[in-house]
């Protein structure tokens, strides 16, 4: 069992609960992936979840299907930048799932199109979520079980080759980068194979690339850039017969802020063309671009910016805006409230438009913000879909990866388990910072107080100073275990280099108890990474996991409450083991208080606890509910658990 529960510690433990701290902060950005992982990509391509009411978690499907593989783009795009710059293993994983999301996408057409958006022919959300676009043609690949929704836009391309443009460079793993030039060599032959137009299995048009000469040559550059002998002659050639052709497009689109979509795609698409272009014709494409933001440098988006950082190098002033930008972000409400700013705002050109880019915390709500007009005073729906983030951790992680100033990695230290601020004595604890170690990992019960070239510090309220047992080491974060004999109030965390010297250091507050229970998330949040342990009347007992993850999906696993078994339920924590009594230790369960059993450290240690209660008959038929742990009056992050 405890494998399982160091499984739960280690590899999800990357993932932060909300904001410590009130500015732009890599935990807001690890809060979001890990939500996003929870909750939007329930069938491996970006979603986002429709829920029964505002103030409820109650899901009742998903919508967005229609930009699905837009957003699967640009969120294996965030999740490359935040690899790139942490060495995360989360991130790695995270991002390998959204490209094996666009590959489904390609794949379960049977033909190279890259699909809008695919949901199980058997998903009980599917018929309101392919109801939603059957403008767009909902098609079946019958013997694979999906749906898929036609008429691909370029703007599902052009997110599509975002994303795996930046995967190929910021990911250093030959497997992936082969998969992507593999994966971009077919989309690139469909898309010239059919003249540059998509069409729908019918033979209808679906949309078309002749008319936009700056998608057609970023797309043949990410192309010669990830498959050089199939695709470097094709962009040689095209690049000296239509670089002139891409200022035409770009000067239409700036003629008015219609469809502000658009400048969302041309600001993604000349990336990659400027980017990864070393020749003559990079004046031509700059000044396309330059025509772009001249449009737009003005209009408040975090977005542009970082790709004009990205292209053009730092700008205080761009750069300060940015920053403070970002930390708005995080005032906006995450479901879709609608907002009417028409009497707020004075309006101009028309009643429906500011007369200067709304604040960012103001501004309707939205699937991705920047692609939005910054002056629009009205819009949303009825605040029950939950956008995914993704505005906020592309531009995000890309300042890390371009050093923006005034966008740092804040260290912090929390509750390995619940991911609160308070700790406990001889609790595991994760601190997170940046450039911290190399990845390495040790197993208890004896933990070294070296590893990945760092050691921990801790020096208590009382001033006495301690080495840390260390479990789990990464370029952004540190699992330890608080030493015993540690005094309560807070302490300061050191995390220190071979040569002694300092690499970043942080506060925590310690306490005598501070109890948390892992979850298969490893977030502190959703399903219990709970061990059921069944008995039966002859004494032949089996134990399996109360939790399941599936393609980055996370969810409980029924616990049956029948016949003459008894059943237990094995809990692991930590900040648990310094109880008053037993009797100062309760679980409820649905409302309901359940026999504790024992509640202390597990017997592998490291900081690990485990609290085992008995789940009595009457709770059987309660289904998937809420699980509370409280010691000493100190209450745990509550956990969810299902009970047949």
């Amino acid at each position: 069992m405890s494998d399982l529960f160091r499984k739960c510690l280690i590899a999800g433990a990357v993932a932060v609960i909300g904001s410590l701290l009130g500015s732009a902060a890599e935990s807001d950005a690890l809060a979001i992936s890990s939500n996003i992982q929870a909750r939007h990509v329930p069938y491996g391509a970006i979603l986002d979840p429709v829920y029964a009411a505002p103030n409820l978690d109650d899901l009742t499907g998903y919508t967005r299907c229609g930009d699905s593989a837009l957003w699967t783009g640009t969120y294996l795009a965030a999740e490359a930048f935040r690899y790139k710059v942490t060495g995360s293993q989360d991130a790695l994983a995270n991002a390998k799932n959204a490209f094996a999301g666009i590959k489904g996408l390609a794949d379960v057409t049977g033909y190279n199109l890259l699909a809008r958006c695919m949901i199980p022919l058997d998903s009980p959300y599917a018929p309101n979520t392919t109801g939603e676009q059957q403008s767009n043609g909902i098609y079946t690949n019958s013997s694979a079980g999906w749906y898929w929704i036609g008429n691909t836009s370029r703007d599902e391309y052009s997110g599509v080759f975002f994303g795996l443009a930046v995967a190929y460079d910021m990911i250093d793993d030959s497997n992936l980068k082969s998969e992507i030039s593999a994966l971009v060599t077919r989309l690139l032959d469909y898309l010239r194979g059919h003249g540059w137009t998509v069409f729908n299995p019918d033979g209808s048009l679906s949309t078309t690339f002749i008319i936009r000469a700056d998608q057609q040559l970023s797309f043949l550059q990410v192309g010669r850039h990830v498959n050089p002998n199939h695709y470097s002659t094709s962009y040689d050639v095209d690049k000296i017969f239509w670089s002139a052709e891409i200022l035409a497009p770009i000067g239409v689109d700036v003629l008015s802020n219609d469809s502000y979509f658009k400048f969302n795609l041309d600001y993604m698409n000349l990336y990659n063309l400027i980017r990864l272009e070393s020749s003559s014709f990079k004046d031509i494409y700059e000044q396309a671009y330059s025509v772009l933001r001249n449009h737009t440098d003005d209009q408040k988006n975090a977005h542009f910016n970082m790709i004009d950082l990205a292209l053009n190098g730092p700008d205080a002033s761009r750069d300060t805006d940015t920053a403070s930008m970002l930390s708005d972000w995080l005032q906006r409400p995450r479901r879709d409230i609608y907002m009417d700013l028409r009497n707020v705002f004075p309006s101009c050109n028309s009643p429906d438009e500011a007369c200067n880019p709304v604040p960012v915390p103001r501004r309707p709500t939205t699937d991705f913000l920047w692609q939005r007009n910054p002056y629009q005073l009205d819009g949303g729906g009825g605040g029950i879909v939950e956008g995914a983030g993704i505005d906020y951790i592309l531009p995000y992680w890309m300042a890390r990866y371009y050093n923006l100033d005034g966008i740092e990695a804040p260290a912090f230290v929390v509750s390995g388990a619940s991911f609160d601020s308070a700790v406990a004595e001889q609790s595991v604890v994760n601190f997170y910072g940046a450039a911290l170690a190399g990845n390495e990992t040790a197993q208890p019960p004896s933990l070294p107080n070296t590893l990945g070239g760092i050691s921990v510090q801790v020096q208590d309220s009382a001033g006495a100073t301690r080495m840390a047992p260390i479990s789990f080491t990464s370029l952004s974060q540190v699992t330890f275990q608080i030493p015993a004999g540690t005094a309560t109030g807070q302490a300061t965390i050191t995390i220190l280099n071979g040569d002694g010297s300092t690499a970043a250091s942080g506060a925590a507050n310690v306490n005598t108890v501070a109890p948390g229970l892992f979850t298969a998330y490893g977030n502190g949040a959703g399903a219990a990474a709970g061990i059921v342990t069944q008995t039966a009347s002859d004494g032949t007992m089996s134990s399996s996991p109360s939790w399941q993850c599936t393609a980055g999906t996370c969810t409980t696993v029924p616990i049956p409450l029948s016949g003459d078994n008894t059943t237990t339920l094995t809990l692991p924590g930590t900040g648990i083991r310094n109880r008053s009594s037993i009797d100062n230790v309760s679980v409820t369960i649905n409302g309901q208080n359940v026999p504790v059993l024992s509640a202390g450290p597990q017997d592998s240690d490291g900081g690990l606890d485990q609290v085992v209660v008995s789940l009595p008959q009457s709770l059987a038929g309660t289904g998937e509910t809420n699980l509370q742990l409280t010691v000493d009056g100190q209450a745990a992050n509550v956990v969810r658990v299902d009970i047949q």
